[in-house]
């Protein structure tokens, strides 16, 4: 009897010391069920962290950082009245169709400034007659234009409201390929959406969306609504204003474009001083050097095939003429910065400050030269009439 009493209380004390590792350890084998109002469910077990302590590999801190500086816009336009309105026989037939409904539109927006100024893109402000900003925290302001760059299809507005939140701008030069981001905005109107990607490219250019073109391209869905929205890192820093979409369907397909922040800054400070942006310009027509205008101008085929962008037209009395350029003389470099195309070469070109000599390296038949250029100022396009 003592023997089987022993070998009880062994066991006894074998399954509590069990129990309690089980316990202690994985609390869920013990109560993986519970019941809902009768419903017998199956519960995931607590993480376990501390409140406000989220998983590793959460984008949550940097959503949070900088969602509260990313503002919803809505425009409004007055419609064109229609030049029929007045024809007697027009009203006759149809009747008073009146100057029809004013025109709406939805985009985003990104606070830069406590002082109240956001960055956003021209397309969604353009034409607007009213623009409405609404905060995160739901307070609403009314805008105005400060300035616009169509150009880059930036925009600067300004609103007046205290306590404003302010994102941290970061440093698109420093993005490589694959390095995680989020884009923030209001994509149809749903109100704040964050999605999650990489950067997919840099320096997408010759896309015939604007006229200077640099673009970070990201697969984190960006859809109508998103434009002007902010494209951050895992940090919640701003590396790009979110303006285009690759789309057949006109959703997103995986294929967006931001405008890095690095040309954002240039367009804020230069509109913010001077009014508008003011870009460099020689007076030039480029082409693309490719090996049937190597040969029509003579180069060196070896020389030809280190890339660069060939003159084809010079102005006359231009910067570029009075500094000795002709057709035919290849660019390689401006300010020494490699230029491999067209965009490239108007982009270098656009940042050089008008009035101060800039070097250009030039190719002319097989030798190689520096040419100092003083660029003008580059006019800005007009606007359409309305």
């Amino acid at each position: 009897m003592k023997r089987y009493w022993l070998l009880f209380s062994q066991t006894v004390t074998i399954v509590l010391a069990a129990y309690f590792v089980v316990a202690t350890l994985k609390p869920a084998w013990l109560n993986k069920g519970a019941t809902l109002g009768g419903v017998s469910v199956i519960e995931a077990p607590q993480s376990g962290l501390s409140p406000g302590v989220r998983p590793t590999g959460s984008f949550a801190a940097a959503a949070k950082q900088a969602s509260a500086a990313v503002v919803s816009i809505n425009t409004s336009k007055a419609a064109l009245p229609n030049p029929q309105t007045e024809d007697p026989w027009f009203k006759f037939f149809f009747g008073d169709q009146g100057s029809g409904q004013p025109q709406a539109g939805l985009g985003s927006g990104v606070i830069i400034s406590a002082s109240g100024y956001i960055l956003t893109n021209n397309h969604v402000v353009e034409g607007a007659d009213e623009i409405e900003v609404i905060l995160n925290d739901t307070r609403k302001a009314r805008a105005k234009v400060i300035g616009t760059d169509p150009d880059t299809d930036l925009a600067i507005l300004k609103i007046d409201l205290d306590n404003l939140p302010v994102i941290v701008l970061g440093d698109s030069n420093s993005l490589q390929v694959g390095d995680p981001v989020l884009a923030i905005g209001n994509p149809f109107g749903v109100g704040q959406t964050v999605t999650s990607g990489i950067v997919s490219a840099l320096g997408r250019n010759q896309l015939g969306i604007n006229t200077f073109e640099n673009f970070i391209q990201t697969d984190a869905a960006i859809n109508p609504g998103n434009s002007g929205g902010a494209l951050v890192d895992i940090n919640g820093n701003l590396m790009g204003i979110n303006t285009a979409i690759y789309s057949r369907s006109g959703g997103s397909m995986g294929i967006g474009f931001a405008i890095p922040v690095s040309t954002a800054k240039q367009v804020l400070e230069s509109i913010v001083k001077d009014g508008q942006v003011t870009r460099g310009w020689i007076g030039v027509e480029p082409q693309d050097l490719n090996p049937e205008l190597a040969a029509t101008f003579g180069l060196d085929p070896v020389a030809a095939k280190t890339g660069g962008v060939i003159i084809t037209g010079v102005l006359q009395d231009g910067p570029a003429a009075k500094a000795g350029i002709r057709p035919g003389d290849v660019i390689t470099a401006v300010n020494g910065k490699p230029v491999r195309n067209v965009s490239q070469l108007l982009t270098a070109v656009a940042a050089l400050k008008p009035g101060t000599p800039a070097p250009l390296t030039v190719l002319r038949k097989d030798s190689q030269s520096e040419v100092a250029v003083t660029p003008g100022t580059r006019q800005r396009p007009r606007a359409p009439q309305r």
